[in-house]
């Protein structure tokens, strides 16, 4: 497997989007005295789903694609998976912080279009 340019990327984006979710857990944790659980604030307890939900799917996202690209998948196919992967994330966050169900909808199929998309390339590379 050589480099991985596309898959490198959108974990450097990953990681620090990550960052991005967790020092907002981290500080509301702090201002409503709770270290563990979210004690009933719904505040906290959005935050701490917004974060969870990020970590249950980028990274299956990003073996899944590092799988596309060092595996001799057209390059196309780890661009869709990244681009998809990075919108659905970046607007499942952004709706999680209101009631906006459409964007954090549009976020979710996003992301799950991403790993159905690679996916799809891992089964056509075996036939």
């Amino acid at each position: 497997m050589g480099s991985l340019p596309i898959t490198t990327f959108t974990a450097a984006l990953a990681a620090l989007a990550l960052v991005a979710l967790s020092v907002p857990v981290s500080m509301r944790r702090f201002a409503v005295r709770k270290p563990s659980g979210d004690g009933g604030d719904a505040v906290l307890a959005r935050r701490i789903r917004t974060q969870a939900n990020f970590i249950e799917y980028v990274p299956i996202a990003l073996i899944v694609l590092a799988l596309v690209e060092g595996g001799g998948s057209h390059r196309a196919w780890a661009l869709t998976i990244a681009g998809l992967l990075i919108v659905g994330r970046a607007f499942h966050a952004v709706g999680m912080r209101g009631p906006s169900v459409p964007l954090k909808a549009v976020g979710m199929v996003a992301t799950w279009s991403s790993l159905a998309v690679g996916g799809v390339a891992l089964l056509l590379r075996l036939i």
